[in-house]
């Protein structure tokens, strides 16, 4: 018979060789774990190429660098003025060049000029309140208006159809300042509540003065290149 001790032996002995490599490869995990972690710790405390180790050259020249937006003091390119471009010279029949002399020796002249689709009967010397504040004026600049419809004098009237062509005539304004009105206030409130809103408004409206009203004569047109032609006007001289 067996003793115990020995019984006891030759069942722990298989259970001791199993659990054997067990801890050996848990052993070695945990190495290679803490070598890992050593590793990546020493990349991180020692980089490869230090930031400070290359000093950068200082220069007082500014690098040319594009924009990368626009300034708010420049106009933007599709918004500047465009000059009158004629493809054709200007046509006048022989009925305007005989009566356009009875015109131009008589003056003052008046004028319905169009702003925005409005407008403005106009004589040298008016002063004139646009209903609106012009955009990029400034005090002193001299504007041209050049669409209008009638221009005259106390006998005769020279019509559009529905604008009399720009090259025949010269209106210019000068821009005097910039008008305010009184500050309005205004109070909205909405049914079945108590709180009531002020909306407060003062618009801003932009003085002219017209300068000079002008009507050139028969000469200074030819001169210019005008081509006289017997009918397909679309202007006429009205006595």
């Amino acid at each position: 018979m067996f003793s115990r001790t020995v019984l006891a032996r030759a069942f722990a002995l298989p259970f001791e060789q199993s659990a054997r490599p067990l801890n050996t490869t848990f052993g070695a995990c945990l190495r290679q774990a803490s070598t890992t972690t050593t590793t990546s710790q020493s990349h991180l405390e020692q980089p490869s190429e230090p930031l400070s180790a290359t000093p950068r050259a200082q220069t007082s020249t500014p690098s040319q660098q594009p924009p990368t937006s626009t300034p708010s003091n420049t106009i933007p390119t599709p918004k500047l003025p465009v000059a009158p471009t004629f493809t054709s010279p200007l046509k006048v029949t022989q009925s305007l060049l005989e009566k356009l002399p009875y015109l131009t020796s008589q003056k003052p002249y008046y004028i319905t000029a169009h702003l925005h689709d409005s407008p403005y009967l106009l004589t040298e010397g008016d002063h004139l309140r646009l209903p609106f504040l012009m955009p990029k004026v400034k005090t002193g600049d001299v504007i041209r208006f050049n669409r209008a419809s009638v221009l005259g004098s106390r006998e005769f009237t020279l019509k559009g159809a529905p604008y009399i062509d720009e090259r025949l005539f010269e209106c210019r304004v000068r821009v005097m300042g910039v008008d305010s009105e009184p500050l309005r206030v205004k109070e909205k409130t909405k049914r079945r509540q108590r709180h009531v809103r002020q909306v407060r408004s003062k618009h801003r409206y932009t003085l002219l003065r017209v300068m000079d009203v002008k009507v050139k004569t028969a000469d200074e047109l030819l001169q210019e290149g005008a081509v006289v032609v017997e009918d397909g006007q679309e202007v006429e001289v009205k006595a």
